[in-house]
């Protein structure tokens, strides 16, 4: 039997390593070659667009709790499946200011420094919501409970993706 701060953390790891899968289905095709369809008018549509500009945000509520996830691409369109814990899975996109200001965030230096590689993250909350970002940068986890601090670069997307659309910032 696993302990439970190990199921917790596998969990974790378990979802992002979905998301990291999906995110990767929906950029390449079958035969590896990118699928964007055309790179000129994506690169015009959004200066800088791109893989670095594509973030995904993976919750769970307690070791029990459903897996929430929503991706959000360069354009600023959005997928959340089950954010509101409704088993609905909600679609529409960010306003260009937005989309702006998501990009600055995801560009920022100190984003590197916030990934759990480089904080060596560890879960250490029972029953809280944790929230995964898997950005270019890396995964950066943060959980809502007492005393723990959230990196700043993140807690900025993370609140930015959930004023924006179903996704919450806390349990």
């Amino acid at each position: 039997m696993v302990p439970n701060q190990w199921s917790r953390t596998l969990m974790v790891c378990a979802g992002a390593v979905l998301t990291i899968a999906l995110t990767a289905c929906s950029v390449f095709d079958r035969d590896g070659t990118d699928s964007t369809p055309d790179k000129a008018a994506a690169a015009t549509a959004s200066p800088g667009a791109g893989a670095a500009n594509r973030v995904s945000l993976v919750q769970k509520l307690g070791q029990d709790g459903p897996l929430r996830s929503l991706n959000v691409e360069p354009d600023g369109h959005w997928e959340c499946d089950d954010c509101a814990g409704d088993g609905v899975t909600s679609t529409g996109s960010l306003d260009p200011e937005q989309v702006k200001r998501l990009h600055d965030l995801l560009a920022d230096p100190r984003l590197r420094q916030e990934t759990d590689e480089a904080r060596r993250y560890r879960v250490s909350c029972i029953d809280a919501l944790t929230s995964s970002l898997l950005t270019s940068a890396g995964l950066i986890t943060s959980q809502d409970c007492p005393g723990e601090d959230r990196p700043p670069v993140a807690n900025e997307i993370l609140l930015l993706l959930t004023q924006a659309t179903p996704a919450e910032p806390t349990a």
